[in-house]
């Protein structure tokens, strides 16, 4: 079996919230007109890695994602991942208990 240098395996739901995300970067770039080469030059990377960023492949760096994300003036977008944690704050009103050690025995001597 031939093993690829940067092979990431994914679950096929998260591969497909990484396919989502690169087709939102393209969507994006298309949508302001434009080419792959100048945001590729902008986001100072290779044409290819692009392409590889718009069919959201999970072995590029997220600070490449960040970069092209940069050169389209949408950046701050990344703020929103994680923002409105639904489970955590479920879980936090639960106000879970935590466990803690037992007391140490101190005896009075």
């Amino acid at each position: 079996m031939l093993w690829e240098k940067n092979a990431v395996v994914l679950l096929p739901s998260v591969q497909k919230v990484l396919t989502e995300l690169g087709e939102n970067i393209k969507l994006a770039r298309l949508r302001r007109g434009l080419s792959s080469e100048l945001i590729a030059e902008r986001a100072g990377i290779s044409r290819a890695t692009l392409v590889n960023v718009e069919k959201g492949s999970p072995s590029v760096a997220m600070g490449i994602y960040m970069s092209v994300l940069n050169s389209l003036g949408l950046e701050k977008d990344m703020l929103l991942v994680a923002k409105d944690d639904e489970l955590g704050r479920k879980l936090q009103d639960l106000k879970l208990v935590t466990r803690k050690r037992a007391p140490k025995d101190r005896k009075d001597k």
